[in-house]
């Protein structure tokens, strides 16, 4: 007769990158359920806002997660610019795309070599990472950061990226497209990957869209619910499709961050070829934000939320973020329902958690 046991499931585990935490019930190797437990890391950010002038928020929003800290940065701006009732110069928009389409591909590389990490495929692991220096060596010179740029304000860009920078920029990831190919061709076609990922995990396209999942993990069960399709930024101006895979497998989930991987470049090289010149940023004075507003941003993770609430003074009265790790909590615990313990660790990292962006 088989016995249940709770097992202890982080925060610390040498598989996993994140400090997520999980009691699982397991009988005999299979986990029968899957209990988070939030508040691990909790910083306190939102509250903030009680000591620090809405201008200067962005710092502590990009703050949020090292990963995707453009996309908070330029979330928080979105939303805080909707408050006032503003429009950003276009040149400010296509530069905020070219970078949060960089930010994608730095995020995608990363969680490449952690999944390779996760099954222990070291080597993959490495040309992962390798890669990845390429586009953080490319915010370096572009925004002076490699985790932390503070480009993006309030109103447009801190500075201009000049034009011969942007193509050099394109001509350097046109450059690696030949290893991302060669690195593709091993996630997708490798035995020993296709192995630990190929029917394992199983999300339905229905059981995504009721558990609200959000960003690769749904797009890979076929829910098409990309924000980008709302056209922030410049999305609606160079034409944009959705990569979605039906099978809904970790499998499916890692097929859809390598297909963004290289639709990120081309999406980088239309908007390099589009930019117009002109002013990057608005000058804003004798305003504060007074009401409240709503900003959405497709991150690499998935869809964000930002919501701002003043009283037309310099504190703003409220900031909120929820972003894509808390809408992907519960799909992750219906795929870790029925699972071999063995595969715990592969299908958790196959959401991409981020638990500093869900502890804020």
């Amino acid at each position: 007769m088989s016995k249940r046991t709770v097992i202890p499931f982080g925060p610390q585990h040498p598989v996993l990158p994140e400090p997520i935490h999980l009691d699982l019930v397991i009988e005999d190797e299979t986990v029968v359920e899957a209990i988070p437990s939030i508040g691990y890391i909790h910083r306190g950010l939102e509250k903030l806002v009680d000591k620090n002038e809405w201008p200067e928020m962005v710092y502590v929003i990009e703050r949020i997660c090292g990963i995707c800290s453009f996309g908070h940065g330029w979330g928080y701006c979105k939303t805080i610019e909707g408050n006032l009732g503003v429009s950003v110069p276009p040149r400010a928009e296509y530069l905020r795309t070219i970078l949060h389409e960089l930010g994608r591909m730095h995020s995608h590389l990363l969680w490449l070599g952690c999944l390779a990490d996760g099954f222990g495929f070291e080597s993959l692991f490495m040309h992962s990472w390798r890669l990845r220096e390429t586009v953080l060596d490319l915010f370096e010179e572009t925004t002076g950061g490699r985790v932390i740029f503070s480009i993006c304000k309030v109103g447009g860009m801190r500075k201009d990226i000049p034009n011969e920078m942007l193509k050099k920029m394109e001509e350097t990831l046109r450059g690696i497209e030949g290893e991302l190919h060669e690195l593709a061709d091993v996630f997708l076609d490798d035995d020993t990957v296709k192995s630990r990922l190929v029917g394992v995990g199983v999300l339905t396209k229905e059981e995504a869209f009721e558990l609200g999942a959000v960003g690769p993990m749904a797009r890979a069960s076929g829910v098409n619910n990309d924000v980008r399709l709302d056209g922030h930024g410049v999305y609606g101006e160079i034409g944009f499709e959705p990569c979605l895979e039906e099978t809904g497998d970790s499998y499916a989930r890692c097929k859809v961050r390598i297909r963004e991987v290289f639709q990120s470049i081309d999406l980088i090289a239309k908007c390099v070829s589009m930019i117009p010149d002109g002013d990057v940023a608005i000058e804003i004075k004798g305003q504060n934000p007074a009401g409240e507003f709503v900003g959405r941003i497709e991150q690499p993770r998935g869809e964000a939320y930002y919501y701002s609430k003043g009283s037309g003074q310099k504190f703003l009265d409220r900031i909120r973020v929820r972003t894509p790790t808390n809408a992907n909590v519960p799909p992750l615990v219906k795929i870790l329902q029925g699972c071999e313990l063995a595969d715990v660790p592969i299908l958790v990292l196959t959401i991409d958690p981020c638990i500093s962006c869900t502890e804020r």
